[in-house]
Order: structure tokens, then sequence, then C-alpha cells
């Protein structure tokens, strides 16, 4: 099975770690991935998303981001859209697409503490995997 991640660059501390945790669990998994596309943030996520389902080379794709709280409601507008054109473009696609971007309204602490949630990610889109293909859809 392939699976491609999709990871934003902005909260690059948090994100990286959280692309490390994914890498690994995939492996653990039995998973390959064969895509890894770094965009520079979360609201970049969806595009990447559809041009790497489109390529017919993963089957399924990981989303990584995290989205810290602000000033303003900004963190929430990013992530209630890109989280609803994920799931969107999973669905056209037929494909699973999972949501490993945490937030919205997190701080630094609460962003690091979900580090680990990375790896609940790649075993959505892996469960996905194995259960379409094992229902015949």
């Amino acid at each position: 099975m392939k699976i491609g991640i999709v990871v934003s660059e902005y909260n690059y501390d948090i994100t990286m770690m959280m692309l490390m945790r994914a890498k690994e669990h995939a492996e653990f998994l039995g998973a390959q991935v064969a895509k890894e596309i770094k965009v520079p943030g979360t609201f970049e996520i969806p595009l990447a998303v559809s041009r790497l389902l489109k390529s017919g080379s993963v089957d399924g794709v990981v989303t990584l981001g995290a989205v810290m709280q602000g000033e303003t409601d900004h963190d929430d507008i990013i992530m209630q859209n890109t989280a609803r054109k994920i799931m969107d473009i999973g669905v056209a696609e037929g494909k699973p697409v999972s949501l490993g971007i945490s937030g919205p309204g997190e701080t630094r602490l609460q962003a690091e503490a979900r580090i680990e949630m990375a790896k609940d990610a790649v075993e959505s889109v892996v469960k996905m995997i194995k259960r379409m293909e094992s229902n015949g859809i």
C-alpha cells in the first residue's frame, strides 16, 4: 500500500516532528510513503492533496499541520475551510484522506502535546485503504 503525506511547513518545529512520527508509524504498519509534499501552510494542503490523488501514485493521503491560536479568528477560518476541502477532495477522488492537523485555538504547548497524533492520522488512512479493499470498494 502506498500513501502520501502532505505537511505544512508553518510551525516547522512541530510539523516536522509530526512528519517523523508519521513516517515511522507508516513503516511500522507496512505502508510505503510513496510521496512526501511540504507546503507553506495549512491553507495550501488541499491543493497538494488534490494533485497527489489525481496523480494515481498513492492509495490515500495523510495531512499534517498545526494551527495555533492567534490574536484574531484567522486560525478558525483556516482550519474550518481546510478541513472541509480535504474531506471534499477525498470523497470526490474516492480515496481516504486523514485530518492530522491539530487546532484551531491551540497553544504551542498543546500543539507539542499533540505531535504523537500524527500516528493516528496514518493509522486512519491505512485502515480505510484496507477496509475499502476488503469490501471491494
